[in-house]
């Protein structure tokens, strides 16, 4: 088969690698038909994720149907078409009797892409099937379930269920990245009073206009004063940090109020300063978390339903093979104007752009 083998930092290539095959009885293969590329993937090209070895399949997020299935796969049979999670679970161990699947301990957690060959690829092995793969409803076009694999779960479960949103909640999201625009999508569903977007990419600002945010803020324009400006001096009750640079984290706890939350979701690959000094009086909660995941099966009846706004996000697709280009367009996003781009699947006459 063909798939995006990576090869050391700053280096990876569509190419020749080998046909996944069953190694489990829990183990599924799926013909891939649909993936998008993720922040963490570039994190990963960057050098940031030391674990993720060379000739690894990159990947963690797919919409494609089951060819092979082990004996004791139960959940789905070849010929259904599925949602591959991010994230895969045992279903056996402490973490997953818990909910918490990204923590698993039975061979899986964040694995695909990461620890084993991914989805970026033609074909891909899915290890413990039944808990990490998700039939379709016919009425989620491939395009938009994809963004459910990862983006959708994480800014739900790591921002807004972390960060405990409630109705009437002035909430701040720092990035207008696809992870800031799904919280904002999410975060819509609670009912807060208002939500902040705070960016430095004037496209993305009004994309966070388009998917619901109240109010924006340039990064570099002191949004915190505009924060407290509008909470009469109080501050957010809830701030996610998506962006994952030392700088937006420390933003974020100067915009919390008094018994707020920060959630952190952007993936760090340099250390942030944590100032206690400042914060212990407070009574602020900082939250860090890898998805779980446990959310889909939800996130998928109300993307069926109509009330999530996944595909309003896509501003690029690509034919599968087209994986180095599609790279090259996502790791450019403030000249290209990408929020996220999805390889496969129907593909358009033109690469829609947004106008800046």
């Amino acid at each position: 088969m063909k798939g995006f083998v990576f090869h050391g930092p700053g280096e990876a290539s569509w190419q020749d690698a080998p046909d996944p095959a069953i190694k489990e009885p829990t183990d599924a293969i799926v013909k891939v038909g649909t993936v998008t590329i993720c922040g963490t993937d570039l994190h990963i090209l960057k050098g940031d994720v030391p674990e993720v070895r060379t000739g690894t399949v990159l990947g963690h997020e797919a919409v494609g149907e089951i060819v092979e299935a082990g004996s004791d796969v139960r959940t789905v049979r070849p010929g259904d078409r599925v949602l591959v999670s991010c994230i895969t679970a045992c279903g056996r161990c402490r973490f997953c009797r818990d909910g918490s699947y990204g923590q698993c301990r039975g061979g899986g957690g964040w694995i695909l892409g990461h620890l084993v060959d991914g989805t970026q690829a033609e074909y891909v092995r899915v290890p413990h099937a039944d808990l990490s793969v998700h039939p379709l409803p016919s009425a989620v076009r491939d395009e938009d379930a994809v963004l459910l694999a990862d983006i959708f779960p994480t800014s739900y479960e790591v921002g807004v269920r972390n960060g405990r949103v409630r109705t009437g909640d002035t909430v701040v999201i720092v990035g207008a990245g696809p992870i800031g625009l799904a919280a904002i999508a999410t975060a819509r569903l609670l009912a807060p009073e208002r939500i902040i977007s705070v960016d430095m990419v004037p496209a993305r600002l009004e994309a966070a206009r388009r998917l619901g945010a109240d109010a924006v803020a340039d990064a570099r324009e002191a949004p915190a004063q505009l924060v407290a400006d509008l909470t009469d001096g109080l501050g957010a009750d809830v701030v996610m940090e998506a962006v994952g640079v030392p700088e937006s984290f420390e933003l974020c706890t100067r915009m919390v109020r008094p018994g707020g939350h920060v959630a952190n979701i952007g993936v760090h690959g340099r250390p942030a300063t944590l100032h206690l000094e400042e914060l212990w009086i407070r009574n602020v909660t900082i939250t860090t978390g890898l998805v779980d995941t446990s959310s889909t099966p939800t996130l998928l009846r109300m993307a069926a339903a109509g009330r999530l706004p996944t595909g309003r996000l896509v501003t690029h697709t690509f034919p599968l093979d087209h994986m180095e280009q599609a790279y090259d367009v996502f790791s450019r996003a403030a000249e290209t104007g990408a929020l996220k781009v999805v390889l496969g699947g129907e593909q358009h006459a033109e690469v829609a752009v947004p106008t800046p």
